[in-house]
């Protein structure tokens, strides 16, 4: 749905209010809300004093608060919420949100099912807002490259997707993201998964079929921490899709294989790498070295020469937040709508599903 402009200062940017500040808030909305046109990062909601002060460091203009009760407490001085705050927390402040009136971006996963999240786009559309989800990889420079070459029929038919999000952490790190606990939604099939399968549902649309294996491997880890996905979409593209945080040796982040050629691309986008650093989006942003750009062509392995260099699209994730701007002040698209997001939750759902029962899904 597009967006229903909120009332605000007369000429002046949307006030946004921001709950949490962890990685999610400190190293990509904050800097990202901060960069974009007609947006203003007004309140950071975060009960830690540490996260306090680093956020009043950066943004010597921004309000802190202690609790999003704080926050909801001042709905009418605000024009968008954006949540980056643990995974269980997502469905019951989003839903607050859109019951005070104000438009809602979340992190991913918007939420645990399929079935909340299509609760929270109904009530979105009810009240005629904006519920967005941050899918942020659909901008990463790899992800927008395939999409051009697809688009210039430069693969032919495309027969296999792989997609590898893959770490090495043999010792796991603790916190919510890691815990075992059902209620906080952690594990890599929904920390991870939810941008293979999504970037996966984009490229190649809607999945007939999901398997899945899922394990837990290190001492002392609760939730899955190597997991292998694969799908069959409706178009016939199969998709064979790995998150791992135990890969001792990372495999290209895309192999893609089709009936004219095919398309490898090792390395992750750079994005969050300078974001963590303390880059912020400007001239340049987005662009990579042409020794990191993948290769294009049939017969042999790109190791030893195989295909010619595809030069990488530059990532912008700058344009997740000037299209919610966007949609927001003169109502243009949302550009991930929840129930897009809904979609892949599905699949995520048949992964737990089929990696737990040992079968095939059918959706």
């Amino acid at each position: 749905m597009t967006g229903t402009p909120p009332a605000h200062a007369p000429g002046g940017p949307l006030r946004v209010g921001l709950v949490g500040y962890g990685l999610a808030g400190s190293v990509f909305h904050a800097p990202l809300i901060a960069a974009t046109e007609g947006l203003t990062l007004d309140t950071v909601v975060t009960s830690n004093s540490e996260r306090q002060r680093q956020a009043r460091a950066e943004f010597p203009d921004v309000r802190t608060v202690a609790s999003p009760d704080e926050l909801f407490d001042r709905a009418a001085e605000l024009d968008l919420v954006v949540i980056a705050s643990p995974n269980k927390t997502h469905v019951p402040l989003a839903k607050r949100a859109l019951e005070a009136g104000l438009p809602v971006v979340v992190d991913k996963p918007v939420a645990g099912t399929a079935a909340e999240a299509r609760e929270l786009a109904a009530l979105a559309e009810e009240r005629g807002l904006l519920l967005s989800v941050f899918q942020n990889r659909r901008w990463d420079n790899d992800f927008l490259t395939l999409r051009e070459l697809i688009a210039e029929d430069a693969l032919g038919d495309v027969w296999r997707f792989e997609s590898r999000f893959e770490r090495w952490r043999p010792k796991p790190k603790g916190g919510w993201r890691e815990s075992g606990d059902p209620a906080e939604i952690g594990g890599l099939l929904y920390d991870l998964g939810s941008h293979v399968v999504d970037q996966a549902l984009v490229l190649f649309g809607p999945v007939t079929q999901v398997y899945a294996e899922s394990v837990v491997r290190r001492a002392g880890a609760e939730a899955d921490d190597d997991t292998f996905i694969a799908l069959t979409h409706a178009s016939g593209v199969r998709s064979h899709l790995y998150v791992s945080s135990t890969a001792a040796q990372l495999g290209p982040r895309f192999r893609v294989l089709g009936s004219k050629a095919g398309y490898v691309k090792h390395g992750l986008d750079p994005q969050e790498a300078a974001l963590r650093e303390g880059a912020r989006p400007g001239p340049g942003w987005g662009e990579e070295d042409e020794a990191l750009w993948g290769r294009l062509g049939s017969g042999e392995s790109p190791v030893t020469g195989g295909g010619d260099p595809a030069p990488t699209v530059p990532g912008d994730y700058p344009a997740y937040y000037a299209a919610v701007a966007k949609a927001l002040l003169e109502g243009g698209p949302n550009p991930v709508d929840a129930r897009e997001a809904a979609d892949a939750l599905d699949v995520l759902e048949a992964a737990r599903r089929s990696a737990r029962d040992g079968v095939v899904v059918a959706l």
